[in-house]
């Protein structure tokens, strides 16, 4: 009864927590301005299928992709065993699925298991091209401190999760086997599965990893190495949910939302300033009179901003893939001002928009949302040098694994320094007297452009 208890106070406050972090997040991205994505629904169903859930883009690097694939699917697939121990926590059965689904309960906590044993593998892997490999895009400036910790702290959580599943289940299958299981089975499937008289629950890996590991135990540890296992396992999964909103990998849950809401049009297409392009149509309009009063009542909205200095000129889709960054940095192995030396990393552009948003956010909920820390994104967390370095090619675009438009965020803030702060680097400058004088970047009039042809 007192572990019926401590589970339901702890199920409570694992989802209550997690539920507070998730309105703060909510919160955070509202922040930004307006956008309509709610066009071509099945074009963004299809997206998320295939990007999202299928991990299209990942597979452009065969390797990886298949040893992020069994972390992918181990962690949604064990996620599916969440329900049978929180019915267990609050019940005090042991294994309440398992006479219900007999054979099949054993085909998915088989699958699981193999999925664990491949996730373990790729786990390992992982660690060693982080730590020992040192590929360079885990190593870039952007990934010291926290940002290198958290890509550590989840392969090491992994582990110690995989590490709790087989103890849970290896112990289990030894106690079975000596008939010490406090799990109360129906032997007429097992019987079927495995023959009569066997006592096993025939899983793929703790039928053999069990014995070879606790057999000969006596049965008071094996029960107290069950209960760790059980509880250890719980713990992990309680705590790896409470942990997502804290790290990069908070990408596990929004990567669905976020694809779906993908821009779909073509990558080069650049989006309109409104206000620049009522404007424009107003210059056009004969019947349109600069001069007029607003009609009587209506209030004078404040001139809408330039472009983006802080987070809240952004778009909500904009913080959202801040959110959604997965830091692996193949935005930045792609791009390509970063690989010829220049300080612009798309990586880090999306990290500083999401570290800003967090504080602003924080700010907005303690101050009140009128108070000015006195500090923006552009300058305090995103250099010029690193907006003018970027070529708009969108390479970056083009590899995320999770659709991050980061140029968008890039054009907004140059666009706020160019229309609102008139600065533009010097090289630049010239370009656009010419263009605006000439017709054409070079410094000569048009009539003057085919006088080559007409040289001997």
């Amino acid at each position: 009864m007192v572990s019926i208890i401590v589970f339901a106070i702890l199920l409570t406050f694992t989802f209550s927590f997690f539920g507070w972090n998730i309105l703060k997040v909510r919160s955070n991205i509202l922040m930004g301005k307006s956008i309509d994505r709610s066009d071509r629904k099945p074009e963004r169903i299809k997206t998320m299928l295939l990007v999202a859930f299928g991990q299209k883009k990942m597979f452009q690097n065969l390797l990886p992709a298949i040893l992020h694939f069994f972390i992918y699917a181990a962690f949604v697939i064990t996620s599916t065993e969440l329900l049978e121990i929180i019915i267990d926590g609050l019940t005090g059965n042991h294994r309440f699925f398992a006479n219900t689904l007999g054979s099949f309960y054993v085909l998915v906590v088989s699958t699981i298991e193999v999925l664990s044993v491949l996730a373990f593998v790729a786990t390992i892997i992982f660690l060693a091209r982080r730590n020992l490999l040192k590929l360079p895009r885990f190593h870039m400036d952007e990934m010291t401190g926290w940002p290198k910790l958290d890509g550590n702290i989840i392969l090491y959580l992994e582990i110690l999760l995989i590490f709790c599943i087989f103890t849970m289940n290896g112990t289990d299958e030894v106690m079975l086997r000596e008939s010490w299981s406090h799990a109360h089975l129906d032997d007429s499937w097992i019987n079927a599965l495995l023959g009569d008289g066997v006592k096993s629950y025939g899983f793929a890996v703790s039928s053999h990893l069990g014995p070879l590991v606790f057999g000969g135990l006596d049965q008071s540890t094996l029960e107290i190495l069950e209960r760790v296992g059980w509880w250890g396992h719980l713990l992990m999964v309680f705590g790896f949910l409470n942990y997502l909103p804290y790290s990069k990998h908070f990408h596990i849950l929004l990567a669905f939302p976020n694809t779906y809401y993908s821009n779909l049009n073509d990558k080069g297409q650049l989006t309109n300033l409104s206000n620049v392009k009522s404007e424009v149509e107003n210059m056009f309009d004969p019947n349109f009179d600069p001069y007029a009063a607003p009609p009587e009542g209506e209030a004078i909205s404040e001139p809408e901003r330039f472009g983006a200095k802080d987070v809240q000129d952004l778009t909500w889709k904009n913080l959202m893939e801040a959110y959604t960054c997965t830091e692996c940095g193949r935005c930045s192995s792609a791009c390509p001002a970063n690989q010829t030396g220049k300080k612009l990393s798309p990586r880090k552009i999306m990290m500083d928009t999401r570290d800003r948003m967090v504080e602003v956010g924080d700010n907005r909920r303690k101050h009140g949302k009128d108070y000015d820390d006195g500090k923006s994104l552009l300058g305090d967390y995103i250099s010029e040098e690193e907006l003018w370095a970027c070529t708009s090619c969108n390479a970056c675009v083009q590899e995320c694994p999770v659709n991050i438009d980061p140029l968008s965020i890039i054009i907004d803030l140059r666009r706020y320094l160019v229309m609102e702060e008139s600065k533009v680097p010097s090289e630049l400058a010239g370009m656009l007297t010419n263009i605006e004088n000439n017709g054409a970047p070079w410094q000569f009039s048009p009539s003057d452009r085919l006088n080559w042809a007409n040289e001997d």
